[in-house]
């Protein structure tokens, strides 16, 4: 049966993306750096390259799987506007396009409000980087994956494989499928459009992986988990410096290069402990695949050299497809993720001068910014462990002492049995 489309939240999700366009267009102007250069000259400066038919091979900003060209190029869609307000207008409309997925399966299929209103609500806590990153693109992507894979683990494949062509991330979408023919289905496919994708660029296009290069040699960025050592290091002579390097703002100088192999090695870590988590795995659940998704994201993103604010869109979609299931885990990590957004808008760009002097403020910001990720990873994995692995094999053998319970705030729903 048909319900009454929301109208609280058409109307918040217009208001608020025509003050974000207000923004990116500067009719309304945020304080800290101008968050459109970034389209207005690096994308049209990539956008002129890739027009030639190559990659930007000299450009070590360039850090990008081949098919972002494709985000890169798309405003040549709009011929009759300028390269920054097609771009603007492009995103907006995936940000739509997300919009009417998820009214799509909170109307059609009954699933949860609450994933509708964690996009409506959450996504603009980000402000205008939004609209002035492609990652929103990519966003739409994995959000039409995560969707289609309860019925159609081919389809989620294809989609999966050509958003992680466009930015890496979501090759993590597939990481909870159920075991068995949906796995096969959904990796296979996967596989084969990533290679299909890849080889037709290294054909098509010379340089499609000299991005691989570049990430490389990045080093550790000032709003990471790992600046903080160096955010107070500063204040007690630490002689390295604050620069753009790499197209982002890095820490160079003592034991920069230690700190970034210890981001490394725990990123090597997080990925031991969702394989560990797979095979330990022994109930799937109807969200379970994303809040595994939510979680290996989180996982990445928090151990990352790098944590650019677009991140934070990345793990705003994840979380309302989460939400959308009412047996999802993930409602305390999701606000975790919804305040930090809100932290991040404040570092970046509001205040990011503090963030680069690393006096208090700045550094306030950032480690309540980083301690809300952290959070929201940890408990996160807690939920996804105990949801899967422990629940699952207490009620296997039932002679085994029960787990001491607690409640928890944010918490929708009891316990689920094993399916």
């Amino acid at each position: 049966m048909k319900t009454r489309i929301p109208a609280a939240a058409l109307a918040t999700w217009a208001l608020t993306r025509t003050l974000l366009l207000l923004c990116v267009f500067k009719v309304v102007v945020v304080p800290g750096p101008d968050v459109t250069s970034d389209v207005s000259v690096i994308y049209q400066g990539w956008y002129d390259v890739l027009r030639t038919g190559t990659f930007p091979l000299d450009d070590v900003t360039w850090q990008y799987p081949p098919a972002a060209a494709v985000a890169i190029l798309s405003p040549a869609l709009l011929p009759f506007l300028s390269y920054p307000a097609a771009f603007f207008l492009l995103a907006f409309l995936a940000d739509a396009v997300v919009l009417l997925m998820l009214l799509h399966v909170t109307e059609r299929r009954g699933m949860a409000r609450r994933g509708l209103w964690v996009w409506v609500a959450g996504l603009p806590l980000l402000g205008q980087t939004v609209y002035a990153r492609y990652d929103v693109m990519v966003a739409a992507v994995a959000v039409a994956a995560l969707l289609a894979a309860a019925r159609h683990p081919k389809a989620a494949g294809v989609v999966a494989a050509v958003g992680a062509m466009l930015k890496v991330w979501p090759a993590l979408l597939l990481l909870g499928v159920r075991r068995g023919r949906a796995t096969r289905e959904a990796w296979g496919a996967a596989a084969l459009t990533a290679g299909g994708v890849a080889v037709t660029f290294a054909i098509a296009m010379p340089g499609a992986f000299a991005f691989l290069t570049f990430q490389r040699d990045r080093g550790t960025e000032v709003e990471s988990l790992g600046s903080l050592v160096f955010h107070v290091a500063r204040r007690f002579g630490w002689s390295g410096t604050v620069q753009l390097n790499y197209g982002s703002v890095e820490f160079l100088g003592p034991y920069v290069d230690v700190v970034s192999a210890l981001a490394q090695g725990l990123t090597v870590a997080a990925c031991g402990w969702l394989v560990l988590w797979r095979l330990r795995a022994r109930a799937w659940q109807p969200a379970t695949l994303a809040d595994a998704a939510l979680t290996a994201v989180l996982l990445f993103t928090t151990t990352s050299r790098v944590i650019s604010p677009q991140y934070m869109l990345w793990l705003v979609a994840l979380a309302a497809v989460c939400l959308l299931f009412r047996d999802s885990r993930m409602v305390l990590p999701v606000w975790f993720v919804l305040a930090a957004t809100l932290v991040t808008f404040l570092e970046f760009p509001v205040w990011f001068a503090h963030v680069v002097a690393s006096d208090s403020l700045g550094v306030t910001l950032l480690l309540l910014r980083n301690g809300l990720l952290v959070a929201a990873t940890l408990t996160a994995c807690h939920r996804l462990w105990r949801a899967t692995v422990t629940e699952p094999r207490r009620a296997a053998h039932p002679a085994l002492p029960p787990q001491p319970s607690r409640a928890t705030l944010g918490d929708a729903t009891s316990p689920s049995p094993p399916s």
